[in-house]
């Protein structure tokens, strides 16, 4: 399973340079480096009862603006990427690539044909898609970060009677519009949300999966009843009422984003690099490829994301995400130094 690897892992990391983890910095994994503030005494919560979630989806469904009945939740986003994949109707699934990985690894475990379409192509619209075929689109994509205006797609995937799941990982941290409106015009449509990136929050698991009353329906028909710990669920019930967080995040996130980008326009070390609407940027290596490039910045104590397992990229393309200003100087000294 190493075509399916991920960033993120500081664990390993940090064994390998023998040191702690608190001293990586980890520019591999594209988590907000701001970090939610929540008083919450777990020793409060009864953990002797089951849960019932009504309450919780009348939130959830307030914070997403739409009925409590037009979505589902999950242990998290990968979970629910597997649930949709396993239950997709079709055999075969067209997969806008690059894509998160897990997409491709579900279709695998799961027996589905897959067929990748480049998103980089211009004309990829163009592209044959089969009817009633399924189709993933990760909106703003990874490992790129482009947000795509999608309304003439959903017309032409309406058109083919296809199974749509858009990816809205990573929407939180623009301020671009979401898809979900448009569960109310195309009946096969599915809206993918993750709290995970942007309420920095990996190691709670919780996904949402939006889509209109009858599909969610059938989704929770093949669901388990308990899916989420009361620690999981009152994290979220307590982050998303956070306004300020959420304006702080974008703020904070906007400087040291730019601050990233003229480090790699500056910098000897990179040929080109994609307009990213999310908080990472795809960049391309000049004369050493990326896991050279990872080895030498590992002697630094920082990591980024190889993406040469991605599919229409090669050895020389690497993902830095956006983090604080001081971890982005460590990294800009770093690269002078090589």
């Amino acid at each position: 399973m190493n075509n399916f690897k991920h960033g993120g892992d500081v664990k390993s990391f940090a064994l390998k340079l023998k040191c702690k983890e608190e001293e990586i910095i980890d520019l591999s994994s594209n988590i907000n480096f701001i970090k939610p503030k929540i008083d919450i005494d777990l020793n409060k919560l009864d953990i002797s009862k089951y849960q019932n979630y009504d309450d919780f989806y009348k939130k959830l469904a307030k914070f997403y603006k739409v009925n409590k009945n037009e979505l589902e939740i999950f242990n998290g986003g990968s979970s629910a990427i597997f649930s949709f994949i396993r239950n997709s109707k079709s055999k075969d699934v067209y997969i806008y690539s690059p894509a998160y990985l897990e997409y491709k690894k579900a279709c695998k475990i799961y027996d589905k044909n897959v067929i990748l379409i480049n998103r980089f192509y211009k004309d990829k619209q163009k592209e044959y898609i089969k009817k009633g075929s399924t189709v993933i689109f990760v909106n703003p994509s990874t490992p790129d970060g482009k947000y795509y205006n999608l309304n003439k797609s959903l017309k032409y995937w309406e058109r083919k009677e296809c199974e749509v799941l858009i990816d809205e990982s990573f929407i939180d941290f623009t301020n671009k519009t979401s898809c979900i409106n448009e569960i109310k015009n195309y009946k096969n449509l599915y809206i993918l949300k993750s709290m995970t990136k942007f309420y920095s929050c990996a190691s709670i698991r919780f996904g949402v999966i939006i889509s209109n009353n009858e599909n969610i329906k059938e989704i929770k028909a093949k669901e388990p009843l308990w899916k989420i710990s009361i620690y999981d669920r009152t994290f979220i019930e307590n982050i998303i009422k956070n306004k300020e967080f959420i304006k702080q995040t974008k703020i904070e996130t906007k400087k040291a984003k730019n601050y990233l980008e003229n480090i790699i326009k500056e910098s000897k070390h990179f040929i080109s690099y994609k307009k990213s609407d999310a908080n990472f940027y795809l960049v391309e290596l000049r004369s050493i490829t990326a896991k050279k490039f990872q080895d030498k910045l590992a002697k630094h104590k920082i990591m980024i994301r190889d993406c040469s397992n991605f599919d229409f990229l090669n050895k020389y393309h690497v993902r830095i995400a956006v983090k604080s200003i001081e971890d982005l100087e460590k990294f800009k000294l770093a690269c002078e130094s090589i």
